[in-house]
């Protein structure tokens, strides 16, 4: 997700003293799976082992402190979404803490998508940082390194009786993977570049069916509201391989009207194209006005759920401001600042309780009894 660094204050988190990563149980009483033939109504709420580490607690609508998994659940989400980091230096995210929290979905019945960065720290369009122990690696030495990080994180999901459904090789791949040799060059390189990003990213997706062979492979990009056609076309072209177009829609505060049409106009033609279905990976929208943060989200939603095959929000736990682990210039360091637009566009209160946006997006998705639940997934 594309960020712009702006400060905001540090209002309304309920911080505590206790720096221990908590450790979690899962209940005795388990929902039914839902449907995989259902639309996906997600959230990405990554960051939560994080936040919890840091004291940060959530509530449902009537205060009550609930895990931000099964809050999910009760809200009516059926899906969560997961980010992978290689080697990340505080350990959230990688393999032990992305298990963690799959448990916690999958005693909830809940969906699971991965969504593979292939690097230590964040990727998107503008930093595909090569992980640390991968870079003195060649293109071969890379595609082995990713396909060996991708077996082993699935495999260890998988030997914990955990489901993947989809999973994303590469976080918003719009300039490639894994620089500087994964990187999408735009000049005479161009096609070069693709047939090394192409590579890249074949080595994750035979990873991926090596372990789980009826999972959903996405290939992810990050304009929604533009047609990226010509993307997977080239992809292609280079002998590509993908099960599922994922895009990333964050709706302009202005122009939303016209993001959320073009990106259904576009979502429906590319679905055509390549005959795959498509999924809105990652969205959300400033909730500093939840009435119009709250019309926003039922709008793509109701454009979206005949297009789409689901929509995931993205790190809706986000409140308050939030002195973030990871501060590679994606993030600031300063305590309680984030950049401005990361922030708001969470959508929980500054109580820590779900906003009129959030809900908006659990219209589709079936709702589960979730109650006795509540507190025992957490110690």
């Amino acid at each position: 997700m594309k960020s712009i660094l702006l400060a905001v204050f540090c209002a309304g988190v309920l911080v505590s003293c206790d720096d221990e990563r908590p450790d979690f149980k899962e209940h005795e009483v388990v929902p039914p799976p839902v449907a995989t033939s259902e639309f996906a109504g997600g959230a990405y709420i990554s960051s939560v082992t994080e936040f919890e580490s840091k004291g940060v607690r959530f509530y449902n609508k009537d205060g009550v402190e609930t895990e931000c998994t099964a809050l999910m659940r009760q809200l009516g989400m059926n899906a969560i979404r997961l980010r992978v980091w290689v080697n990340p230096k505080d350990g959230f995210c990688d393999k032990s803490d992305v298990i963690a929290k799959a448990k916690r979905a999958r005693a909830l019945g809940m969906r699971l998508l991965i969504d593979f960065h292939y690097s230590d720290t964040w990727a998107d369009p503008g930093t595909q940082k090569v992980p640390e122990l991968w870079k003195d690696y060649d293109i071969t030495g890379l595609a082995q390194a990713l396909r060996d990080h991708t077996v082993d994180v699935l495999q260890g999901l998988k030997s914990n009786g955990i489901d993947v459904e989809w999973v994303q090789v590469g976080n918003e791949t719009t300039s490639g993977m894994v620089w500087p040799e994964g990187r999408l060059m735009w000049d005479s390189c161009r096609s070069e570049s693709f047939g090394r990003y192409a590579e890249l990213s074949n080595a994750g997706y035979d990873a991926v069916k090596r372990v789980y062979p009826d999972a959903t492979v996405i290939v992810h990009h990050d304009n929604g509201q533009y047609d990226t056609t010509w993307f997977y076309d080239e992809l292609l072209q280079h002998g590509g391989k993908f099960d599922m177009i994922g895009l990333s829609l964050y709706p302009d505060h202005e122009r939303w009207k016209k993001d959320i049409d073009n990106a259904a106009a576009y979502a429906k033609s590319m679905s055509w194209h390549f005959d795959v279905p498509v999924m809105i990976v990652e969205t959300g929208y400033s909730n500093v006005d939840e009435v119009r943060a709250e019309k926003v989200m039922k709008e793509l939603m109701a454009r979206m759920v005949d297009v789409v095959s689901g929509v995931f929000y993205w790190e809706p736990e986000i409140y308050g401001g939030w002195d973030h682990t990871y501060c590679d210039g994606f993030w600031h360091t300063s305590p309680c600042v984030f950049g401005k637009k990361v922030v708001n566009n969470g959508a929980f209160t500054e109580k820590g309780e779900p906003s009129a946006a959030l809900r908006a997006l659990t219209r589709t998705a079936s709702v589960a009894d979730t109650s006795g639940m509540i507190h025992d997934m957490r110690d």
